[in-house]
């Protein structure tokens, strides 16, 4: 598999080392399915100081596993995420951490077997990025898993196809960056003018509200899965589901969540200190731009906060009359959510779907990428509702393959932030389930008109 993989790179024009150096992008790395990899001989956490890098290239585990043990596996995690009460027992798995059950469980209950036995072969591989390998003596298929938990599959039927579809979904996650180099201005927000907001206070009310109808998922907590002792090196030592955000007219501004990578954010709990007030994105696109306020603890926004911040480009701003406390042009989009939740089923007369381009479907980029956020961008810019104020739907959401939605909503008089969401999901115009589309999808009209989505999940 290795070596018609790196025979698959050159074949396409990229060049294939012996070696690491400085101008590496990608190392690949092995591991034994069912073996804890200890993480001293991890390429994730060793590569850099073996070969003396000054940069850190992505890696990618390759992981081998038979047919029949692949089934099996997912079938044992079928039967215990069905098993009440859940046996921790159940869960217990070489490498792993003892309390590392309730992760398994939680990702399992959201994403089924396939997500739990994901997490459990990147803990064992001491490895974010895997393909997971599926055959004998050749390959039948394969999974490429990531930090956001997709799953999507490269079919071996066709040996040279396969090659090159590994290829193309390796260097369509590398050729994209992260965008979380964010920049704080020198001029802070005075805190009396903080606390005379409306909107801090109502997105906290909106966290919890969002929260209660299972928008959010818990937060990844890597040291709930295994002891690495330098995993603040190489990876978050957690990962937080969601972001979500509004704009405040008064200030011009847009006030989101807070990063979970460097400490945990429940967005479904909020405080004022889980906040942060984003004012534009850098010149390079590397990051947010954000203003501190003064007595408040100020962490950076979350990586989203810079798709949240560009959507707004192509479309129009529009006026805010009499019915609302402060006048004047602000966006047409109010308040915006980035959730690892699909929208399972929408009634297009109050909710729009705005597909993301097919390029995004095909081959998926993940969280916090330069890629998504001109992808997500590109999708709402086509948006119907949106183009027209006019247009009666307040709703518009984008499914992000193997990964989540976003959905935003406009400005509806005598409503607080993302109320006009919650309500729809309690009047039955959106529909939100856990079962996220790996690839291509489809939304097909039911009985009643609602439009219920028809996902390629991956598993056959």
């Amino acid at each position: 598999m290795t070596e018609e993989l790196l025979r698959g790179f050159a074949a396409s024009g990229h060049d294939v080392q012996a070696e690491p150096d400085g101008n590496t992008d990608v190392i690949f790395a092995t591991a034994r399915f069912g073996e804890s990899l200890n993480w001293r001989n991890a390429a994730l956490f060793i590569s850099r100081r073996r070969y003396s890098l000054s940069h850190t290239p992505t890696v990618i585990t390759l992981v081998g596993v038979s047919p029949e043990r692949f089934r099996a596996t997912l079938d044992h995690f079928e039967r215990a995420l069905n098993t009440q009460p859940p046996d921790p027992d159940d869960f217990a798995f070489p490498g792993l951490a003892p309390q590392a059950y309730r992760t398994l469980l939680e990702q399992g209950w959201r994403g089924g077997p396939i997500l739990a036995l994901e997490r459990l072969v990147q803990t064992q591989a001491k490895s974010i990025r895997v393909i997971l390998i599926v055959g004998d003596d050749h390959p039948l298929e394969a999974y490429h898993f990531d930090l956001v938990g997709a799953y999507p599959r490269s079919d071996a039927t066709d040996p040279s196809r396969f090659y090159e579809d590994i290829v193309l979904r390796v260097v369509t996650a590398v050729c994209t960056h992260q965008v979380s180099e964010h920049k704080a201005a020198d001029e802070r927000y005075p805190r009396q003018l903080w606390d005379e907001l409306d909107t801090p206070a109502a997105m906290q009310r909106a966290g919890a509200e969002l929260g209660r109808r299972e928008f959010f998922t818990e937060i990844v907590v890597i040291g709930n899965l295994t002891h690495v002792p330098a995993v603040g090196d190489a990876v978050a030592s957690q990962y937080s589901e969601g972001c979500f955000a509004t704009w405040d007219p008064v200030i011009s501004a847009l006030i989101a969540t807070v990063t979970g990578s460097a400490r945990p954010v429940d967005k479904g709990h909020i405080t004022e200190d889980d906040l942060a007030v984003v004012v534009g994105v850098r010149a390079d696109g590397k990051g947010a731009l954000v203003r501190h306020v003064e007595g408040k603890r100020n962490d950076p926004p979350s990586s989203e906060s810079v798709e949240m911040m560009r959507l707004d480009g192509p479309l129009p701003t529009i006026s805010l009359g009499s019915d609302w406390p402060v006048a004047g042009q602000v966006p047409v989009v109010r308040s915006k959510l980035h959730v690892h939740r699909a929208v399972g089923a929408y009634d297009p007369n109050h909710v729009e779907c705005v597909p993301m381009d097919a390029e995004y479907h095909h081959y998926l980029v993940t969280c916090g990428t330069a890629a998504q956020a001109e992808g997500i961008t590109q999708a709402f810019a086509r948006s119907q509702t949106l183009q027209h104020p006019g247009d009666p739907r307040h709703v518009v959401f984008t499914v992000l393959p193997g990964h989540g939605s976003v959905l935003v909503e406009k400005w509806v008089p005598g409503t607080v932030p993302f109320q006009t969401i919650w309500e729809y999901v309690d009047a039955g115009y959106l529909e939100v389930e856990s079962i996220i589309p790996q690839g291509p999808m489809q939304f097909l009209p039911d009985h009643d008109g609602i439009l219920r989505l028809v996902p390629s999940t991956g598993i056959q």
